[in-house]
């Protein structure tokens, strides 16, 4: 299965921690293999609280199910010690399935497609590049007002 990642963090040396994450996701997560990621770029916390953030998407080839690919996820981002104190909170890194193929699922644990990608530039970009197809002009359009830049 195709799946798509969104990476980011804002807290810490971002940077680096993003590029550890993308290195995890290439040699540590489990039956799965990361086939391309995307450009670095700098965006404003959507919420206007901390600093900026630095994201980046990446396009996987897994067997893991959803919920699987979920907590290798989750697994990363507490070894680079995620706190989730509130929501949207600044973090060290933040890893979300965006997309897992053409698949919907609505759960308490994970929602497939993201629910909020569409409203984020940080996140129809760097995916924008990996999968060009699958982002519209509209979209972009629609996000064209968010502060981002490619690193």
């Amino acid at each position: 299965m195709i799946a798509y990642i969104g990476i980011g963090g804002n807290l810490g040396d971002a940077l680096a921690t993003v590029e550890r994450a993308v290195q995890a996701l290439r040699t540590s997560l489990p039956a799965s293999q990361c086939l391309r990621v995307s450009s670095l770029y700098r965006s404003a916390p959507i919420d206007a609280g901390g600093p900026d953030y630095v994201n980046a998407v990446a396009e996987l080839c897994t067997t893991l199910s959803p919920e699987g690919l979920l907590q290798a996820l989750q697994a990363l981002e507490q070894a680079e010690g995620r706190e989730r104190p509130y929501r949207n909170a600044p973090r060290t890194l933040d890893l979300d399935v965006l997309l897992y193929g053409a698949q919907r699922l609505d759960s308490p644990a994970l929602t497939v497609p993201h629910p909020r990608m569409n409203e984020r530039a940080f996140v129809l970009l760097p995916l924008a590049e990996l999968w060009p197809q699958g982002v519209s002009a509209a979209a972009l359009a629609a996000v064209a007002d968010q502060r981002i830049e490619r690193l």
